[in-house]
């Protein structure tokens, strides 16, 4: 009884699993740059495990879902500070214009950043006295429009530098996002393509030990990623609200994965928000918490997250967001 109940449940649900999460992170892994292009972008987002293509509808959308910039309802404003792991620092700013009820523009900006480092020789491991600095600069520019009630695309167009010392990588990579509202109650699914472009090599010369040059670099593909969201709210009322999310990823550079997220909200005013990641190296949970408060001019949503690593921590990200009226 034992082997037949594995055989007709166990097995299956094995097979399934394995197509589902094909183990091609071994093949894949290493074969881009500008990986901090990957790091998520606002406290809400992460919070909610990174599930939010098919909720961007705030100034994340700027890094999540270009479409979600229309779906804004009021001209926004984002600042973000996450403490990554091992003392890495990552800044996002971002800005949302509406030009008319259906259309809107929006400007990004995007940094990381570390303390300088000393330089170690193979004679001299312990550092020659000097030092380097390693940091990656992003800016973009997005475009967004509402075509129906219920359909909206957007599309950017990021500048990307890498500086690693003596040596510099520059490009371009655009992202394009579709957002559709089914009609079904509030069900609604998103499409987003994000870091895509052309191969990118570094620019420089560095001095080797015994005076030796070099000045030819291998070129890398962008870290191209195809997200698949779905989203709505099983439960809503005056008071309260409850959206949950699920989204597919695919990235150029390691196996395919699918988070989940949940964001509950009280009179709009105070949120508590979780996710987690499948099939994810180093990164499982996430929670949160958010307030916003009206304050002048705008309403200010301040926003918190924590998301555990396995073996690395744990990353803290904290987002300000104003809500011009």
């Amino acid at each position: 009884m034992k082997k037949i109940i594995f055989i007709v449940i166990i097995l299956p649900l094995n097979v399934m699993f394995a197509q589902l999460f094909p183990t091609l992170g071994g093949q894949r892994a290493g074969i881009s740059g500008v990986q901090f292009l990957k790091i998520g972008v606002g406290a809400r987002a992460s919070a909610m495990g990174e599930s939010f293509v098919a909720i961007a509808n705030d100034a994340s959308s700027l890094y999540w879902n270009p479409a979600g910039i229309v779906q804004a309802k009021n001209n926004q404003l984002l600042i973000s500070h996450n403490s990554w792991v091992a003392d890495i620092n990552h800044e996002f700013v971002g800005g949302i214009y509406h030009l008319s009820k259906t259309d809107a523009v929006g400007i990004s900006f995007t940094a990381l950043h570390m303390e300088d480092m000393p330089v170690t020789t193979e004679f001299l491991p312990f550092g020659t006295g000097e030092f380097f600095s390693f940091g990656d600069i992003a800016v973009g520019i997005s475009y967004s429009r509402q075509m129906t009630d219920k359909f909206s695309f957007g599309a950017t167009v990021r500048y990307i530098e890498e500086t690693l010392d003596k040596l510099k990588m520059r490009g371009v990579v655009i992202d394009l996002g579709t957002l559709y509202w089914t009609g079904l109650g509030s069900t609604r699914f998103a499409v987003a393509i994000t870091n895509f472009g052309n191969e990118l090599s570094p620019d420089g010369k560095v001095v080797l030990w015994g005076k030796r040059e070099k000045s030819d670099w291998q070129s890398f593909s962008p870290p191209t990623m195809f997200r698949l969201g779905f989203a709505f709210e099983p439960y809503q009322n005056d008071f309260n609200r409850i959206t949950t999310s699920v989204q597919l990823n695919h990235p150029n550079d390691n196996s395919e994965n699918v988070t989940m997220g949940m964001e509950y909200a009280w009179k709009e005013i105070f949120f508590l928000r979780g996710g987690y990641k499948f099939n994810v190296d180093e990164q499982n949970f996430s929670v949160g918490t958010g307030v916003s408060l009206p304050l002048g001019i705008a309403q200010v949503n301040f926003d918190y997250a924590y998301s555990n690593f396995t073996r690395l921590g744990s990353a803290h990200r904290f987002s300000l967001t104003l809500r011009l009226y």
